[in-house]
């Protein structure tokens, strides 16, 4: 059984900046880390790979800069047995789509796998596009939501964590699915994990090496772009009064809350 699990290297921070000429996110200087939810599609796919035995496979996928090779190797470090970087300047600046264009490309072109799994979305965009998007660019079947998976013949098995409750889904291999938190608790990295992740080879490539275009990646292969960006401008007005005025304050409080209808 063969997995892909799709990483990406996130700002370790809630102080994320962007660049107001490209609208995409200024990551230079910033420190990183795996995006929280790929960590729990990291433990599915380790949890997946001991019910399959020796015929298990974990492979870590990221796209980004030289240095998110970082990302990988905690991965590797956690238990997955190898590790593929799509790094080159014509990806920058992509959209989910271009982005899932790309992604699409390096599992085909190092596949094929029976499952792909990704968390539900990443903490810098938010959007949970990428996923779904690199699902319907393969052409296979996908569930997102995902707080819950078994094995079942042929395919697995999903709960989906939805508004109106759970819902149950059996998809066939091979599929993509992204999960939630719920799912599992990420284990640690192993001392031993550790020393093969530092010695262990990430193999990567860029645009020529999955036969794509500059066209159909990066800001050209975007079908999105921000035209504006503004920041909120949190203001307050606040009344203070002194122990002298405790009673005023505390009848001006109340009408306050009425006013508001909580009280």
């Amino acid at each position: 059984m063969k997995i892909a699990v799709l990483i990406k290297q996130v700002p370790d921070s809630d102080d994320v900046r962007m660049d107001p000429e490209t609208g995409t996110m200024v990551r230079e200087g910033m420190g990183a880390i795996v995006n929280p939810l790929d960590l729990n599609a990291l433990q599915a796919a380790l949890d997946l790979r001991t019910l399959a035995g020796e015929a298990g496979e974990v492979t870590a996928i990221a796209m980004g800069p030289r240095n998110a090779d970082e990302a990988l190797r905690e991965c590797l470090s956690m238990g997955a047995d190898s590790g593929f970087l799509l790094t080159d300047r014509a990806f920058a600046g992509s959209d989910t789509w271009a982005t899932a264009k790309v992604l699409a490309a390096a599992l085909e072109s190092s596949g094929p796998y029976d499952l792909v799994l990704a968390g539900e979305k990443a903490t810098d965009g938010e959007t949970g596009q990428v996923g779904p998007e690199t699902a319907v660019i393969l052409g296979i079947p996908f569930s997102t939501y995902v707080s819950g998976l078994s094995l079942v013949e042929g395919g697995i098995e999903v709960l989906r964590t939805v508004e109106e409750g759970t819902q149950r889904q059996k998809l066939p291999f091979p599929c993509l699915l992204t999960v939630l938190h719920a799912l599992n608790e990420p284990g640690m990295p192993t001392l031993a994990g550790k020393k093969r992740a530092r010695r262990a080879e990430i193999r990567s490539a860029g645009i020529d090496g999955i036969r794509l275009s500059p066209e159909e990646t990066g800001l050209m292969g975007s079908a999105t772009r921000v035209v504006k960006i503004s920041y909120p401008t949190i203001s307050r007005k606040t009344e203070m009064f002194d122990e002298k005025r405790t009673e005023e304050g505390i009848e001006r409080l109340v009408a306050v809350l009425r006013d508001l209808a909580v009280l």
